[in-house]
């Protein structure tokens, strides 16, 4: 057993079939399934039931996943740490976001990070809800990951967790004269209001139904999952968006119209890891990420 047959191992577990794994990897389709098969003679076990072109994991084969990923993470943590010797001086850091806290508080602490450690590259991969930055992180696709939930969430289990800001809820709007007076906004007062919405399952979906069932005779005209979109469609005069307040500087930036919205609802956002060694560049962000959340109390 090698690493290698690991990292092909995972990579099929991971993309559901060999042939996949073979392009994520960048290699011939046969060397994946050699590789399978040589694990498999060395673990004196199948793996896999093949059923076709599927692929189904066998109890050995999901008894495997584990300790795989473990054994890949601390090859990857022992040449990180051996890098580091003369200080951060390249290497990789990888964060999964949730879309709304990717522009705050991420974007801040990215800069700073990147200002005192401009070698190391910074990756940032979309996560939609708290559950997928948590299966990102078990999976070892991301080291560090950034969620969002109400206060009342349940906590993702097996994870640390560092509480960087509490965010309210914010309108957004193309000018003044699409939102009624006063700030905050009272929800009633949005009556016939035209709203862009994201996807359902994260929490300005559900203060904006919650809006919605409070406005008399407004609806939802576009619902969007590319939350990058949300803004140039408020720009554009499409609707109404309802957002965490991690989106008002950039809205200002870009000329939207920005009021609080007046709802109980709040978000609690965590930088959250798995528990054991970071990596170098792992610890340092984090580190970065305690100092500014002291500064700030």
């Amino acid at each position: 057993m090698d690493a290698r047959q690991l990292r092909y191992f995972l990579a099929v577990v991971d993309a559901g079939s060999v042939h996949r794994a073979a392009e994520q990897l960048y290699v011939a389709q046969p060397s994946v399934s050699q590789a399978l098969r040589a694990l498999e003679r060395d673990l004196g076990s199948l793996l896999f039931h093949r059923t076709g072109r599927r692929l189904v994991l066998t109890a050995a084969g999901h008894a495997l996943v584990g300790p795989a990923r473990e054994v890949l993470r601390g090859l990857e943590l022992a040449r990180a740490t051996v890098e580091a010797v003369d200080g951060l001086v390249g290497g990789e850091l990888v964060i999964a976001s949730m879309p709304s806290q990717a522009v705050s508080p991420l974007t801040g602490l990215v800069a700073a990070f990147a200002a005192a450690h401009p070698l190391v590259q910074i990756s940032v991969r979309a996560a939609s809800t708290p559950i997928a930055v948590q299966a990102m992180l078990t999976t070892g696709n991301a080291e560090l990951g950034v969620v969002a939930a109400a206060p009342s969430a349940p906590a993702l289990h097996d994870l640390e967790v560092l509480h960087l800001e509490t965010q309210r809820f914010a309108l957004l709007a193309r000018d003044e004269s699409m939102l009624p007076p006063g700030d905050p906004v009272q929800p009633a007062d949005l009556a016939g209001a035209a709203f862009i919405v994201g996807q359902q399952g994260t929490g300005m979906r559900s203060v904006a139904e919650a809006v919605r069932r409070q406005a008399r005779g407004s609806r939802f005209a576009v619902e969007v999952e590319h939350r990058e979109a949300v803004l140039p469609l408020v720009l554009a005069g499409v609707g109404t968006a309802v957002v965490s307040d991690s989106w008002r500087a950039l809205a200002e930036s870009a000329g939207a119209t920005v009021r609080a919205l007046d709802c109980p609802d709040l978000l609690s956002v965590s930088l959250v890891y798995r528990p054991g060694r970071l990596s170098p560049a792992a610890a340092a962000f984090l580190h970065l990420a305690q100092d500014t959340t002291e500064t700030l109390l």
